[in-house]
């Protein structure tokens, strides 16, 4: 039976097998767009959940996103400094506001600790306060704005004193790393859109050999 399946293969044509191909190619283009349409729609959910505040929200979307990232092949255009690059998986994305709620919490907890300064300024947590509380209200930032972070680190370094302060304050600010996410897909998984492209490459590897023994008799014909 196999000798027979081999024999059946054999007689398939070149011509036969560049006809399969194409609409081949064409499966696979499909299929592997549909796995890249699904990743992004996982990933604007985890931007989404970012955006509304809810931590337990991103964690579940981000554990999703993952799951499907991991086990589909998910082929990517991402822009790096200015070039569009191929890859595989999501390419990097940002928690930005799940960065500034954490920000903000840490500068709560830094005006705690330093709420009975000493210092010769006087209590510069406050004085940093009073000054971009202010200019909040008269640009229109949200209490959740980076510049407004900007404008109380800032305001703080002025003082001689606050080089304590400001390390604390810095030391207590976390990694923006742990808010740049970028999951990586497998180069192939067992899925459609992976076989489709296993069968792809099978019938383009046979042909390329077809092709090179077509063209070693041709020339072999020349030299007899």
């Amino acid at each position: 039976m196999k000798k027979r399946g081999r024999l059946k293969f054999h007689r398939i044509k070149t011509w036969q097998l560049l006809i399969i191909l194409v609409p081949l190619l064409f499966l696979d283009a499909t299929f592997l767009r549909l796995d890249h349409i699904k990743m992004s729609e996982l990933r604007e959910a985890v931007l989404a959940a970012d955006q509304s505040d809810n931590d337990e929200e991103v964690s579940r979307t981000l554990e999703e996103l993952k799951a499907f990232v991991f086990s589909n092949i998910v082929i990517n255009i991402v822009d790096d400094n200015g070039e569009q690059k191929i890859t595989f998986g999501t390419g990097p994305f940002y928690l930005e506001h799940q960065y500034i709620r954490a920000a903000n919490a840490a500068l709560e907890k830094a005006e705690q600790n330093i709420a009975s300064d000493s210092n010769p300024n006087g209590n510069i947590y406050q004085l940093a306060s009073n000054v971009c509380r202010a200019a909040a209200v008269s640009n229109g930032w949200t209490w959740d704005n980076p510049n407004y972070i900007n404008c109380m680190v800032g305001e703080i370094n002025k003082y001689p004193a606050a080089d304590e302060i400001q390390d604390q304050i810095i030391a207590s600010l976390p990694s923006t790393e742990l808010y740049r996410k970028n999951y990586a897909s497998p180069l192939w998984a067992p899925t459609v859109s992976g076989f489709l492209i296993l069968i792809t490459i099978i019938i383009i590897v046979v042909i390329f050999i077809r092709a090179i023994i077509w063209v070693i008799l041709r020339l072999s014909l020349l030299f007899i």
